[in-house]
């Protein structure tokens, strides 16, 4: 009997400061996987990593995790491999881990955490996916994003960090005006609040601007949004969106 099961798949230092970042590439690998009926992608999230002289990133320090469902393992190893050594930029330093979504531990949040505020090393990550039995490889370069790639994992597990970069119905396309209701079904999205932290109503008319994004709030794909007059909603402003999703 063949099982679907859920992964977390993370993806770090892919470019370099001509090409196009690690969010793009890493939502490129998700549509092939979707068209070659490899699996079933989710979502993919944006975590941004701890900033510091003693760490070498292209432009931000951020890696991207993809949540997907799929039943054959091997393939996915190989085809998430062979698309990274296709792609990956010159003087990129490619890491990739794939961990099933429930055998991601304390331990590896904790990762992810501490990638966020001080400077680890590749020796603690490999030890650390020996000790969990997790996919950890780096493909070029140094091997130093397999620091970033688990980290990626272990942030989206938290579920309180980062911003989702794609859904499973495409949302980056729409603006314009829609029902808090709608936005929800049509795009898979879980919870919308406001900025304090209250629901919005289902029946509540939400103005969405260019490159608004949902957000990871309590595991879940959450949008928020800000008051835009008496009775109407809109996306926060970008900058808004990077100070709550960093």
């Amino acid at each position: 009997m063949i099982t679907e099961i859920n992964y977390l798949v993370g993806i770090d230092d892919t470019d370099n400061l001509t090409s196009r970042g690690t969010g793009f590439i890493v939502r490129q690998l998700a549509a092939q996987l979707r068209d070659e009926n490899i699996a079933r992608v989710l979502a993919v999230s944006r975590h941004q990593l701890f900033v510091h002289d003693e760490i070498p990133y292209t432009s931000h320090n951020s890696s991207a995790c993809m949540e997907l469902i799929c039943e054959d393992r091997k393939a996915l190893e190989d085809y998430c491999r062979n698309y990274l050594l296709e792609v990956a930029a010159d003087g990129s330093d490619v890491g990739l881990c794939i961990i099933p979504f429930d055998e991601v531990d304390e331990d590896i949040i904790n990762w992810g955490l501490s990638a966020k505020k001080i400077v680890l090393n590749k020796t603690l990550a490999r030890e650390l996916a020996v000790r969990k039995n997790v996919f950890l490889e780096g493909l070029t370069g140094t091997h130093d994003g397999i620091i970033g790639s688990m980290a990626a994992c272990g942030l989206r597990k938290y579920g309180n960090d980062g911003r989702i970069l794609m859904l499973e119905v495409d949302f980056r396309s729409f603006t314009g005006e829609i029902t808090a209701e709608e936005i929800c079904r049509n795009f898979h999205i879980q919870n919308i609040f406001d900025t304090f932290d209250a629901r919005v109503s289902s029946q509540a008319i939400i103005l969405l601007e260019d490159n608004w994004k949902p957000i990871l709030k309590d595991g879940n794909y959450t949008l928020i949004v800000e008051k835009d007059g008496e009775f109407r909603w809109k996306s926060i402003s970008k900058d808004a969106l990077r100070k709550i999703s960093s």
